[in-house]
């Protein structure tokens, strides 16, 4: 029974299930929509803008969240994608949903052990059991398109097993389907932006994760590489099938945690090693691990980063492109010229309409971290940069909508914006320049 046939329809009658799912994505444009007109009349009554603004914003932010936390699949994948950003939202707001948002870094309902079960059999054999001297029914972890049960293998050792849920591939391309129609609107909101390549490519990518064959090689690169390095430590991998991954079981301190209650010298150290795993596994290994939220990553007793979870990787055959950090260093060097000549070479900028200072001035603040021998990441500086992208009235938001992110870019912009967050959630100062020069390509050259 997949998770559309199991859910007919609720007590209101409603339909759930696939027609559901669809309702409640599409009710989000029309949302925001419906709010931006009751803004423009609470403006022309007499309401400033920031309260307008800021009532707008944390009324979207609920509906937002509240409809990704209770879908599987690619919605979900969305909502955990966005929590690692509420850093960026104001603490007045931010603070009412920060433990749901945090929820969604792990969280779904568990499905039933017969269900588990009927999984492990098509996946296994029918004789799976043997392979474990214990398994555990409750799941231990839950998230997008899987739970985790805590296990051991025949030889002794303690694993994990990651299960599919039934049905999580419909769901996952209904949505993905849904979120593709939305293609017109998104364009809307980012003229600049070559969106129909950009959805595309993240389809690709989200509909990689559903065959667990490719995440185990993926991580079983990573193991590799990271094998004995005395920084980070990846989970080997014990067996592998389409649903079913088993990995060795990892215990440490989950970053979410580290995040609510570590001291500042473990904030500080826990940014430094998800900063320089985040940069130099695309040189190490030609990969990108593309999934950042606090609950991929745990600090072991022993003072390494394990990472977990390689089901969206971004594949950088030549590692990080080299252009990615001319334009950094050009962009906080402050040469507009060279600069406008990198980003149309790799496709930045693709109009004649935007001018090179103000997209020097659009760029520049975010280069701050790499001004510095260290640079504290806090709530209040990613706020600033959000404020400033973000306030529809503002020359940066307009030179924003003439940008462009061509499609090859997207899990690498993803990927650092949203460790960018976490850095912030931690508060982490770091030593970021000097991580750069080592491992981005053309910045210190």
């Amino acid at each position: 029974m997949t998770d559309t046939a199991a859910d007919a329809a609720d007590d209101r009658g409603l339909p759930s299930g696939t027609a559901a799912r669809t309702a409640k994505l599409a009710s989000l444009p029309l949302g925001f929509a419906g709010r931006a007109m009751s803004g423009w009349g609470r403006r022309l009554s007499g309401q400033g803008a920031d309260e307008v603004n800021a009532e707008m914003s944390a009324k979207a932010a609920e509906q937002l969240f509240q409809v990704l936390g209770t879908l599987k699949g690619g919605a979900m994948k969305f909502g955990q994608a966005l929590s690692v950003f509420e850093a960026a939202v104001p603490e007045e707001y931010a603070a009412p949903y920060r433990e749901a948002l945090t929820k969604l870094q792990s969280a779904a309902p568990p499905m039933p052990a017969n269900q588990t079960h009927r999984v492990l059999d098509e996946q296994l054999g029918s004789a799976w059991r043997t392979r474990f001297s214990r398994f555990d029914d409750e799941p231990a972890a839950s998230a997008s398109i899987g739970q985790v049960h805590r296990a051991v293998w025949h030889d002794g050792r303690e694993v994990a097993v990651k299960v599919q849920y039934p049905g999580a591939d419909e769901a996952l391309r209904s949505d993905l389907r849904q979120l593709m129609r939305f293609s017109r609107l998104f364009q809307a909101l980012a003229p600049g932006t070559e969106v129909k390549p950009l959805l595309a490519e993240l389809s690709d990518r989200m509909n990689e994760e559903l065959d667990y064959r490719g995440e185990a090689d993926y991580q079983r690169a990573f193991a590799a590489e990271f094998d004995s390095d005395p920084r980070v430590v990846v989970p080997k991998v014990v067996a592998s099938a389409p649903k079913v991954v088993v990995t060795e079981w990892m215990t440490g301190t989950p970053l979410a945690s580290i995040i609510n209650h570590g001291d500042t010298a473990t904030r500080n150290e826990a940014g430094r090693l998800l900063l320089e795993f985040h940069y130099s596994s695309p040189e190490r290994v030609r990969l990108l691990h593309s999934d950042p939220h606090p609950g991929n990553f745990m600090l072991r007793d022993d003072g390494k980063l394990c990472v977990i979870d390689f089901g969206a990787v971004a594949r950088l055959p030549h590692g990080i492109p080299r252009g990615l950090g001319e334009i950094t260093r050009l962009a906080l060097d402050g040469k507009q010229d060279e600069l406008m000549s990198v980003l149309r070479e790799h496709r930045f900028i693709t109009t004649t309409s935007v001018k090179a200072e103000d997209v020097l001035a659009y760029l520049a603040p975010f280069t701050e971290p790499l001004a510095h021998r260290t640079f504290t990441f806090s709530r209040d500086w990613l706020q600033s940069q959000a404020v400033r992208v973000g306030d529809v009235g503002s020359k940066d938001f307009r030179t924003g909508r003439l940008l462009n992110l061509p499609a090859e870019y997207l899990l690498i912009h993803r990927t650092t914006a949203g460790n960018t967050g976490i850095l912030c959630q931690l508060g982490a100062e770091v030593a970021v320049r000097e991580i750069a020069e080592k491992w981005i390509p053309g910045f210190a050259d």
